[in-house]
């Protein structure tokens, strides 16, 4: 008797654990379970735990709660300015309701990976390529949108999604590069021009400075054949002054248009004046004789 009551007993023990050991389930941190009893949603969403089911009644779906890293496969397009491109972009999204990503979707991943190839395609046929360039920031928000309305039914939230890179025809990159160099020349030119305008007015400012002290044209001139000489040149090159040039064409011309008694005493005092200027160019070639030899 005591037996066959010990034996019971065992076979007792021995169903409650196959039962138990049938009927646990374990729920990780990051996951959440679904359980349908013959079929129907029974219950609230299974915690993070030891959980126990029916054997052979209930089925518990064990639902991923992590961030989701889904890249998005190239698509070509045309832009709105009609340039082909290609685009890539990665959406990161997440399961915020476990119950309707199994009920409402069959297949919560492949929905959101099509629901953001058609948004990505539509986001490349109203934006243009200046746009998919440098304003990205503008265009992930608004792809971001667009897969979030119909994933918000599926108990999916869209995180963030970003473009990764735009390819682009070589025949579009080489105009865009002669582009860029034409620019740069653009710009290089301007700087040059204006380099040359604001010399030009030094300059100018300068020859009306010297033009009050003529003295000063004759140590500029004095300054120039120096430094020429200290560079050991074999050839030396001098300036001869222009007013000499006019003296000597002036004399030159026949006695018979000679002018009348005004235009003789504006002669006279041209001539008055090149005989100074004369003088002067003989005292700077005297002293850079003098330079010279030193």
């Amino acid at each position: 008797m005591v037996e066959e009551l010990v034996g019971v007993v065992a076979a007792v023990g021995a169903g409650a654990l196959v039962y138990v050991a049938s009927a646990a389930r374990v729920v990780k941190q990051y996951e959440r379970g679904v359980v349908f009893r013959l079929g129907r949603l029974h219950g609230d969403v299974r915690r993070p735990g030891f959980n126990l089911v029916v054997p052979a009644v209930d089925r518990m779906r064990k639902v991923n709660l992590q961030i989701v890293t889904m890249p998005i496969p190239a698509q070509e397009g045309i832009t709105r300015d009609n340039v082909t491109v290609r685009v890539d972009a990665v959406v990161y999204f997440k399961v915020v309701d476990p119950a309707a990503a199994i009920i409402n979707v069959e297949d919560y991943r492949f929905a959101v990976s099509q629901m953001a190839q058609t948004s990505l395609r539509s986001i490349i046929g109203k934006s243009e390529l200046d746009d998919l360039l440098s304003n990205r920031e503008k265009l992930n928000q608004g792809l971001e949108l667009m897969i979030d309305s119909p994933a918000v039914e599926w108990g999916v939230t869209i995180d963030r999604v970003e473009i990764k890179d735009v390819s682009l025809p070589d025949t579009m990159k080489r105009s865009m590069a002669r582009q860029a160099e034409a620019d740069r020349e653009r710009r290089a030119r301007l700087i040059n021009a204006d380099a040359e305008y604001q010399a030009s007015k030094k300059l100018a400012q300068a020859a009306h400075q010297m033009a009050d002290t003529p003295s000063a044209l004759q140590l500029r001139l004095l300054q120039t054949v120096m430094a020429v000489a200290a560079e050991k040149n074999s050839t030396l090159v001098l300036p001869i002054p222009v007013e000499l040039l006019r003296f000597l064409e002036r004399g030159q011309q026949p006695a018979a248009q000679a002018p009348g008694h005004a235009e003789a005493a504006e002669q006279a005092e041209i001539a008055e004046g090149s005989a100074d200027r004369m003088e002067q160019a003989e005292e700077a070639m005297e002293q850079l004789r003098r330079a010279v030899e030193q």
